[in-house]
């Protein structure tokens, strides 16, 4: 989990990162589910800011009705967002321009349990991340957001639900807290480290008495 997460952080910077030395307005972008909720998403330097879904890892996909490593992905999202209720927001948006109408009963009878979004009432938001990114319309298009709203990993293609799992468990603990632990833990093993050399050096120093 810890290299997932040292792999992610690197990505972070190549393709997501603002560029800080060019001040600029917030951007802010609103758009609502194919159920009628509302999201608000806000830009930030390493990553973005889901205003309604704060202190929560999330998923954000860009996918297809006529995808099928996205549909065949549906049914492992369905479970992770149960498994982790309370913890895990997703924001699917369709990307191959459905009509709302039968997306909505798409949706429906797959009996998706999580946020549903047509391209063309996030198109704004789309294209910036579009932008941000680097996407190419390959889908689906997964990124992956700590709960503070830093990017874990953007990956395009079918994932393997155990990967998907590991991203979430890093996003609900948060990258900050995984990066505090991991330099803990490399800590305590220089520690240790000096110590069986310590140890070793009393041993052979007794040996030549």
């Amino acid at each position: 989990m810890i290299k997932l997460f040292k792999i992610a952080i690197a990505l972070i910077f190549t393709t997501f990162t603002l560029n800080a030395t060019e001040p600029h307005k917030v951007l802010t972008f609103n758009f609502k589910t194919i159920d009628g909720k509302n999201i608000t998403v806000k830009e930030k330097k390493n990553g973005l800011d889901f205003v309604n879904f704060r202190g929560k890892a999330v998923l954000l996909e860009f996918w297809g009705t006529h995808c099928p490593p996205c549909l065949y992905s549906i049914e492992h999202y369905k479970k992770l967002i149960s498994e982790y209720k309370g913890k895990l927001e997703m924001v699917a948006i369709e990307v191959q321009m459905t009509p709302k109408d039968e997306l909505i009963k798409f949706a429906k009878a797959k009996n998706m349990n999580y946020n549903v979004v047509t391209q063309k009432d996030a198109g704004f938001f789309v294209n910036y991340v579009a932008q941000r990114a680097q996407w190419r319309g390959a889908i689906p298009f997964l990124i992956a957001l700590d709960k503070d709203g830093n990017i874990l990993d953007i990956k395009k293609g079918y994932l393997p639900e155990n990967y998907v799992k590991q991203l979430v468990e890093i996003g609900i603990k948060g990258a900050n807290s995984i990066a505090k632990e991991a330099k803990k833990t490399e800590q305590n093993s220089t520690k240790d480290s000096n110590k069986t050399i310590a140890i070793n050096k009393t041993t052979d120093t007794n040996k030549t008495k």
